[in-house]
């Protein structure tokens, strides 16, 4: 029997979807949505039942039968820390994502819209190793500070998707294998795998770990004390500084990496520098991570729209490939990574884990 599946991922003024046949995108679209279509919503999740419709005209454009799906994949919201895997969504998921317990962010709604319309259709809806995913090892949570954990929040659907690719490729089950996977975007995240385990990964929401083109990474306390103190800033303003308005953006103006590196053709040595200095450091953190499987690293992963870039990449290449070969895998791949996840539980490779 053939699998359909609808695949939803919202974001904050967009809609991306896909529709797969098993495992090959037969459709897809990112829908966009202006200031003037969500004006009218005060609450991130009063805009569910908008993108629920929005989501139905466009598989039915598609002269796709709603019926003829076997089940809808979401991307996973802000919920409780949970092990990694493939999620059936339930009433206490729907429910806390609604209320926004853990946080309110565009995707809660993915799976808030996937329950919806599975519940009418009578098909099963999952989400797929969300950011929340947390398979850390105790050791790994202590900080300096007994008040301050270190907790996961990081790129979890791509690292692990990518993961489990490059050990397809080399003819080995995911859980054989020590990888290291940088998710190289807007923000950074690198992950260290053990044997199908992401036991340390920095926290890449706020910017742990080394800088990117909107996060500022760690940063000295001493200068962040003083910083924050001789500046007066919110808590609220402190953390759009440091979250969406630092690194790239702060150092030179902007978080695209495409201009960057033309403006470092023309002989900017400024734009130069400063992108040099961010690959210095994703090779940090690299390194620095690789310490947790004792240097024992069958391969690192580079994923993420920024290994698009191939200075970056051979930049980061040439400081890291001493401790493993490296595989780059550029984009995001979400859209497949969620139907995947789906996919296996659908045809019994994977069973579904509860919430």
């Amino acid at each position: 029997m053939d699998q359909i599946i609808l695949v939803i991922n919202p974001g904050s003024t967009s809609t991306k979807l896909a529709v797969f046949k098993n495992d090959i995108q037969t459709h897809s679209t990112s829908l966009h949505h202006s200031n003037q279509d969500l004006a009218g919503f005060s609450d991130i999740v009063e805009q569910k039942d908008f993108r629920e419709k929005v989501v139905v005209q466009w598989v039915q454009q598609q002269g796709i039968d709603l019926g003829s799906l076997t089940a809808i994949v979401a991307r996973g919201g802000l919920l409780a820390p949970i092990p990694g895997g493939t999620y059936k969504v339930n009433a206490t998921m729907v429910e806390q994502l609604s209320k926004g317990t853990y946080g309110k962010h565009a995707s809660n709604l993915a799976a808030l819209i996937a329950y919806g319309l599975s519940e009418r259709l009578g098909i099963p809806s999952f989400i797929v190793d969300p950011v929340v995913v947390d398979e850390l090892q105790e050791i790994a949570r202590i900080s300096g500070n007994p008040k301050v954990e270190r907790i996961s929040i990081f790129h979890a659907l791509n690292q692990r998707a990518n993961a489990k690719k490059v050990a397809q490729q080399m003819g080995k089950r995911y859980d054989e294998l020590n990888l290291i996977v940088a998710h190289l975007g807007g923000g950074i995240s690198v992950g260290a795998h053990v044997k199908g385990r992401i036991v340390d990964v920095n926290q890449a929401l706020s910017g742990e770990g080394p800088m990117s083109p909107e996060r500022a990474g760690s940063v000295p306390t001493d200068a962040l004390v003083h910083y924050v103190f001789d500046h007066g800033f919110t808590k609220d303003d402190l953390m759009k500084k440091f979250v969406g308005r630092s690194g790239l953006v702060a150092h030179l103006g902007t978080n695209d990496s495409r201009e960057i590196v033309s403006r470092m053709e023309k002989g900017d040595e400024k734009a130069q520098f400063v992108y040099e200095a961010m690959c210095y450091q994703i090779a940090k953190e690299i390194g620095r991570i690789s310490t947790v499987f004792c240097g024992i690293v069958d391969q690192i992963v580079l994923t993420g729209g920024l290994a698009y870039s191939p200075e970056l990449v051979e930049s980061v290449r040439q400081k890291v490939e001493f401790i493993a070969p490296v595989t780059v895998m550029p984009g995001e791949n979400e859209l497949e990574a969620l139907a995947f996840g789906a996919l296996r539980v659908l045809t019994g490779d994977e069973e579904a884990r509860n919430y």
